[in-house]
């Protein structure tokens, strides 16, 4: 684990990958999530993410399972929380391994598994005034 983080602050996306450079690795994956304007249907307007005070171990966890499970040389997960808007980025994965198939499958493993695992959730605002909340157990 190269870089593990929850922040109130924008997201950069050259971060991670940096974080996950390795010289004995031939390929890098990154995955971005953004927020898109609509959901279910119904256009959203705006929405924030909410951390439980476990989130940040919680995530530490996934990162470290994620890395025992697949031969990779690094992994690197941000999460963004506090107000975003349409376009924002929301998470940033990356993984770097000695060959690209192995990345993209410990990438794919690594978001699943954090929207999964990790208590973050989403506040979402619909443009007809109707809000939710997302993942919350």
């Amino acid at each position: 684990m190269r870089l593990v983080d929850i922040r109130d602050t924008p997201l950069d996306v050259a971060e991670v990958l940096d974080a996950v450079g390795d010289e004995a690795a031939g390929g890098e994956t990154v995955f971005v999530g953004r927020v898109r304007d609509h959901d279910g249907g119904r256009d959203v307007a705006a929405l924030d993410y909410s951390a439980h005070p476990t989130a940040m171990s919680r995530l530490r966890e996934v990162c470290e399972e994620v890395a025992a499970r697949h031969d990779v040389r690094a992994v690197a997960a941000v999460h963004r929380t506090g107000a975003l808007a349409i376009g924002d980025i929301a998470v940033v994965v990356a993984t770097s391994a000695a060959h690209r198939g192995q990345a993209f499958d410990a990438s794919r493993d690594l978001i699943d598994t954090l929207k999964a695992h990790v208590p973050i959730w989403k506040h979402q605002r619909f443009t007809d005034g109707v809000e939710e909340w997302v993942g919350t157990p």
